[in-house]
């Protein structure tokens, strides 16, 4: 099999690929940090297993892959270790609230008997619906369908014809946006 692309010395890589690869990542991680560390890991894998490239495809190709790799690497290891950014109390909210499949946490729904604590229930869905008429309607969807309605992965991906990665997406967007709304106008409503 002849390959139609000439090997280039991976001196060459960040001049030839740099741009391809940068873009492929920033459209996947929105993130322009996380999209550069990213493609720095691909050339340092490539170079560190240029031996394993052999010559089947194109070299652009075989790093793509390998950027592939390193952007669930990142992705797992952001949710994984779930570093303080710039949602730093919003993943904390989210946290106490939702367990790893997006349902609320054991005990989440039933805050209190009292009728003090009822109220602020009450009050604190209010601002949750309010907030869900706030985000993206793909991500109140997902949201709705996952959390309040209590359906699985497999119906809610079925449902809305999308994959399970993209629910996932979407679950972690609309918890983020309701964590964000629902802190700002709950301590807003307490300091009146």
């Amino acid at each position: 099999m002849i390959n139609c692309e000439q090997k280039l010395d991976p001196s060459e890589w960040v001049d030839a690929y740099s741009d391809y690869l940068y873009r492929y990542a920033f459209s996947r991680l929105r993130d322009v940090s996380a999209a550069e560390e990213s493609l720095q890991e691909t050339f340092l894998a490539g170079i560190k297993h240029q031996s394993q490239f052999q010559g089947l495809g194109s070299q652009r190709a075989w790093l793509l892959g390998i950027l592939k790799r390193k952007i669930v690497d990142y992705i797992r290891s952001r949710s994984r270790l779930k570093q303080v950014s710039d949602h730093g109390h919003e993943a904390e909210l989210e946290n106490q609230l939702f367990d790893e499949s997006g349902f609320w946490r054991q005990g989440a729904k039933r805050w209190a008997v009292e009728p003090r604590r009822r109220l602020e229930s009450e009050e604190l869905w209010q601002i949750v619906r309010e907030c869900l008429s706030h985000i993206p309607e793909p991500q109140a969807d997902a949201f709705m369908l996952s959390v309040m309605e209590e359906m699985s992965t497999e119906e809610i991906c079925a449902e809305l014809n999308i994959t399970q990665s993209n629910l996932w997406v979407r679950l972690h967007r609309a918890r983020l946006h309701l964590a964000h709304c629902v802190s700002s106008h709950w301590q807003a409503d307490e300091k009146v």
